[in-house]
């Protein structure tokens, strides 16, 4: 989302550069709150989390396999040759390994759970896009802000806001023109916790690919509608 927002901006800082002999016109949309509003975001959520939750029990059940078999090592250790013992600390280490690579393969960087995350949200993020975009047309504006995005906003004017005007392009507008509504409780997928038993925790150490949590903002106060 973010990166489509910044090349909307970059578009957009063309036009005001283009004409400097007017006062040029700049809003901004708060992107994190108008897809808190989609149901279809609301739907991907859903689907990642339940997605998370199974390749999670996947992998604690490859655990609790890991943990049987070093308990039988360990039991059968005193009556087993040195080859024997050396076959039987292969397949540990093996086990170790497989369970290391999978974890990886679904929760590491650009994993099953990323991929599945931006095939699931890029058609929303779009849908967003393209509302701001009618929006700054509609409203004549040189540059757009991402208030949910990295820049810094130390300060936003209410009158500025555009949030409110993408929300009706998406027929998702509240009554309480500029007043949040209620967002709904949108769960984010769980980091992982890292296997335990068996498994070198280094080893199975993954960058975490979760969104990260909603910040807390402050209401924004009603202004009369701009035309």
């Amino acid at each position: 989302m973010k990166k489509l927002l910044c090349s909307f901006v970059l578009s957009l800082a063309v036009l005001l550069t283009a004409s400097t002999a007017q006062a040029q016109k700049f809003g901004y949309v708060d992107s994190e709150f108008v897809m808190g509003k989609l149901p279809a975001y609301a739907a991907a959520q859903q689907e990642l989390n339940t997605l998370s939750g199974n390749w999670q029990k996947d992998i604690e059940n490859q655990k609790k396999d890991l943990d049987k078999l070093y308990r039988t090592y360990q039991a059968e250790e005193v009556l087993l040759t040195e080859a024997a013992k050396k076959k039987r600390q292969d397949e540990i280490l093996k086990k170790e390994q497989d369970i290391k690579a999978y974890q990886n393969k679904i929760f590491g960087f650009e994993g099953q759970l990323f991929k599945k995350r931006q095939e699931l949200t890029k058609p929303v993020q779009d849908q967003v896009f393209e509302a701001i975009e009618r929006v700054a047309k509609k409203k004549q504006l040189a540059i757009v802000f991402d208030k949910a995005g990295d820049l810094t906003m130390l300060y936003t004017n209410p009158v500025h806001d555009y949030t409110e005007f993408v929300l009706e392009e998406l027929g998702l507008a509240s009554e309480e023109k500029n007043q949040p509504g209620t967002k709904g409780s949108i769960q984010t997928v769980e980091t992982p916790a890292t296997p335990t038993d068996g498994v070198d925790a280094e080893a199975t150490d993954v960058p975490a690919t979760t969104r990260p949590a909603p910040r807390t903002r402050q209401p924004a106060q009603p202004v009369k509608r701009k035309n």
